[in-house]
């Protein structure tokens, strides 16, 4: 960003230093003259303390009224506000866009304030753990049971290493490790197939086959208009290596990119075979399968945060400090005015109005639509047309690693034409006794199956349906499980939300009066934790430099 700075590299000095202690009374009595600053100061001191006395000597211009020094993280981030103010912000929303909002606001001197409707803070950025518990929309609550150490991401669950998340664990020191996006060891099925097979099979196959397609049209002299007889056989050369063609004919015969019926040790492995018909490979028809990691967004290696993807939202949070965050209260009105923004919450202590010199609100768009106030008709004309996205997940734990010790799968993801999309196998606990996997992993509506279901049902359809893939072993062992549909979170309604009309966005990412716009769905990074980054920067940089110039 043109706009960050990076960090003040003066080190943080705190001052403990405490009141002198007042000179012994002289020996012999004098006439009362005028009372010293020092004097009075000593006296606020002796009977106030520390604290009275240093507002005392704020009051008379003699210390600060605020810290004029700038936040040293404990790893420097590679932005930070330039200056200090000391405005009053009302933030909406404890999510990451929220909270990383009142983290960089808080660094610079702002008095932030963050407003949740739910009973923790995270948003969608959810991490469930043994003893949790939740409510959907339509009542039905989940208590989650799985056992000691193990967690379910039912939100964000990756990170791409050059994602801005990953500064921000650098510099609270929120650790991560590697995330298997993919594995040639998984599995792919679609309804066209006679049985499961391994994704190196599917990949050497398709791969393969369509090298050999292309290099005998190349041959045949299809390609003679658009290539020179050295580009042709700079191709040829290629594709041969490429999909591991028989260098004479280019024919596509299989190899062991396949992968082995029996794998190779002191005696050669034995090759899968036979190698199924062009039209039985074309036929698989699941791109997916061989395109998912091809995107800057997915591309190896891949990242998580270690004992799950809320470690971020812990540290924001206790950075900020908990008496700054208001959760179960409900926003119900904003009101924008020349001098300030005036927000009606219903809370624990009933109806409170909030006032401060500036929002920003963090809220799905859809939600802040709903609110009433003052914010304007194309505002909430612009923030109506965000279209909410269903996905689900659920996460079922199981009595053993089976996929580890019998399908030697460790982490990744099988990829599946049926409704459950995906399995993905944990990349954490390796060799352990138990194990969560993610069962399914939907995104949209086409084939939303789950969202309407209860969880019991969910379970069921999930263990039905990934028995194709895995056998009986699927339904064997199963210790508890947890399944999250997002457009039926309370005060969330839908995983991300997009924007058919991308022109609308100009209106949002510009202020209300006073309050401000911020999420994900403002920026190129729709539905990852580094959008809701991105746009917290920009949002607090705007913020900021309104302040300094009045």
């Amino acid at each position: 960003m043109t706009t960050e700075e990076g960090p003040d590299p003066r080190p943080a000095q705190e001052e403990t230093g405490k009141p002198d202690q007042p000179p012994p009374a002289p020996p012999t009595r004098r006439r009362p003259g005028p009372v010293t600053r020092r004097a009075l100061l000593l006296g606020i001191g002796a009977a106030g303390g520390a604290g009275a006395m240093y507002a005392a000597m704020g009051a008379l211009g003699l210390a600060p009224r605020e810290q004029k020094r700038d936040f040293i993280a404990p790893r420097p981030g590679d932005f930070s506000l330039t200056g200090r103010a000391a405005a009053k912000v009302l933030i909406l929303g404890a999510g990451v866009t929220g909270l990383a909002c009142a983290y960089e606001l808080g660094k610079a001197g702002y008095d932030c304030t963050v407003i949740e409707a739910r009973d923790r803070v995270g948003g969608r950025c959810l991490t469930l753990r043994g003893g949790d518990r939740f409510t959907e929309i339509g009542d039905e609550q989940q208590v989650v049971r799985f056992g000691e150490g193990g967690y379910f991401n039912a939100g964000p669950a990756r990170i791409a290493q050059w994602m801005v998340t990953m500064d921000y664990c650098r510099e609270l020191g929120v650790p991560v490790e590697v995330f298997i996006n993919d594995n040639a060891q998984a599995y792919v099925y679609t309804r066209g197939m006679k049985a499961p097979i391994r994704a190196a099979a599917y990949r050497a196959d398709m791969y393969g086959y369509l090298s050999e397609l292309l290099a005998k049209a190349t041959n045949a002299g299809a390609l003679n208009r658009r290539l020179t007889r050295a580009d042709r056989q700079v191709l040829l050369d290629f594709l041969a290596e490429f999909g591991d063609l028989d260098r004479r004919t280019y024919d596509y015969g299989g190899s062991d990119r396949r992968g082995y019926a029996t794998p190779p040790g002191v005696q050669p492995g034995k090759m899968l075979g036979p190698v199924p018909s062009v039209s039985e490979v074309l036929g698989y028809d699941l791109p997916r399968a061989l395109t998912k990691t091809a995107s800057q967004e997915q591309a190896a290696p891949m990242f998580q945060m270690v004992g799950g993807m809320d470690g971020l939202v812990r540290a924001f949070a206790e950075r900020i400090g908990e008496d700054r965050i208001l959760t179960r209260t409900k926003v119900t009105r904003i009101d924008t005015l020349p001098d300030r923004v005036d927000v009606t919450c219903e809370g624990p202590d009933g109806t409170v109005v909030h006032t401060a010199d500036y929002c920003i609100a963090t809220l799905p768009p859809h939600l802040i639509a709903r609110i009433p106030g003052n914010l304007g008709a194309p505002v909430v004309s612009a923030l109506t047309a965000a279209q909410p996205t269903p996905a689900g997940k659920i996460a079922i734990e199981y009595d053993r690693r089976w996929w580890e010790l019998e399908d030697k799968i460790f982490g990744g993801s099988t990829e599946t034409d049926l409704d459950i999309t995906r399995i993905w196998y944990p990349s954490y606990g390796f060799f352990g006794e138990r194990g969560i996997l993610i069962g399914y992993y939907t995104i949209g509506s086409a084939k939303d199956t789950f969202t309407p279901l209860p969880h019991r049902e969910r379970h069921r359809r999930a263990l039905t349906q990934g028995k194709k893939i895995h056998g009986e072993k699927y339904r064997t062992g199963v210790l508890s499980s947890a399944s999250v549909a997002w457009t039926r979170q309370p005060y969330i309604e839908g995983a991300w939300a997009t924007f058919t009309d991308p022109g609308v966005l100009a209106t949002l990412r510009r202020p209300a009066g006073r309050v401000y716009f911020a999420g994900d769905w403002l920026t190129n990074l729709n539905a990852w934790i580094a959008g809701s980054l991105e746009s917290a920067r920009t949002v607090v940089t705007d913020l900021h430099r309104r302040v300094l110039s009045q």
